[in-house]
């Protein structure tokens, strides 16, 4: 525990912003991390629904920050691949990610022969499939996820769970200590066998009634004259909630999402890429979430960024 930080604080005193996607608010962790030596860093949000953490490099002796898209696949990862050697993963079983959730999530599922859906952004979604799931007995829940830095395993609540996630994670920290390996050293072995994947955000702030305009605007550039090609990444199709319309260009073919309506863009690229967009439903904000697949950390890194270029350059 971090002494300055054991105790109840209301206020916050010990850091800006209680928010582990926050790199600021692990400077006092961190210190005591390489005080210690300490193989991982645990972070939660003060409502104790997200999970933060960090992961020591023993190759630099550096201090790793995962993404909540890493950290879920971690934690999905141990649990499929222990059910597996244990025989309780189950036929029917299906792992749930947000839109916006990396595709790593997807080739786990795909790998571990789990049914993939896809819902809105939004943990109440996918609560609302548990709660299917129990009512029709057509999936067994297994895992769920979102990019936010917050995951479920088990059904005891239909919104994500730091203190579960916390005490799983330092599972898969036993496991691979007792490996000899840290979990830094696994999440690289992850990408290696299913695939390297690396996510980004780019974030548009644009306020009062001018800003709301130009909000409004560029999401019907992007509906109404959709890009055919982000950089050198060809868009395969484009989904579009708000319309409950996909429309497959490659073959012309449109059909629905089966989603809520919502005013979200999502579009499917070339070689297991995407981009989403969506405003923020509580900030003057526009949103683009995107994803790539690489060769390997290096090239995926690379990939990311000239996707990234691209879609500011389209902006």
């Amino acid at each position: 525990m971090v002494p300055e930080q054991e105790l109840p604080d209301p206020d916050f005193t010990t850091l800006e912003y209680p928010n582990p996607e926050d790199p600021k608010a692990y400077t006092l962790a961190l210190k005591l991390a390489k005080e210690k030596d300490a193989d991982i860093i645990l972070a939660t949000d003060p409502d104790a629904d997200r999970l933060g953490i960090y992961a020591k490099d023993t190759a630099t002796g550096e201090y790793i920050p995962f993404t909540g898209n890493m950290s879920g696949m971690l934690i999905a990862e141990y649990i499929l691949r222990e059910k597996k050697k244990m025989g309780t993963l189950p036929a029917n079983g299906a792992l749930i990610k947000s839109i916006v959730t990396t595709n790593l999530a997807d080739a786990l599922a795909r790998d571990y022969g789990l049914k993939l859906i896809k819902v809105l952004t939004g943990f109440k979604y996918i609560g609302e499939q548990i709660k299917q799931f129990e009512e029709t007995h057509e999936n067994e829940y297994v895992f769920g996820l979102e990019e936010s830095y917050g995951c479920l395993v088990g059904t005891h609540a239909r919104d994500k769970d730091a203190v579960v996630a916390v005490m799983c994670l330092c599972e898969v920290a036993a496991y691979c200590k007792k490996q000899g390996i840290t979990v830094w050293d696994q999440m690289q072995k992850i990408y290696a066998e299913h695939g390297f994947y690396m996510e980004g955000i780019h974030t548009l702030t644009l306020k009062g009634i001018e800003g709301a305009q130009q909000i409004k605007d560029i999401m019907e550039k992007f509906r109404n004259d959709p890009p055919k090609a982000f950089g050198d990444l060809k868009a395969l199709c484009l989904r579009d909630m708000q319309k409950d319309q996909v429309t497959d260009f490659v073959t012309g073919g449109v059909s629905g999402t089966g989603l809520p309506t919502s005013n979200v863009l999502y579009f499917e690229l070339e070689n297991d890429s995407w981009c989403c967009l969506r405003p923020s439903g509580t900030e003057p904000k526009l949103k683009f979430y995107m994803g790539v697949r690489g060769e390997n950390m290096e090239d995926t890194k690379e990939k990311l960024q000239t996707l990234m270029d691209a879609l500011i350059g389209i902006i």
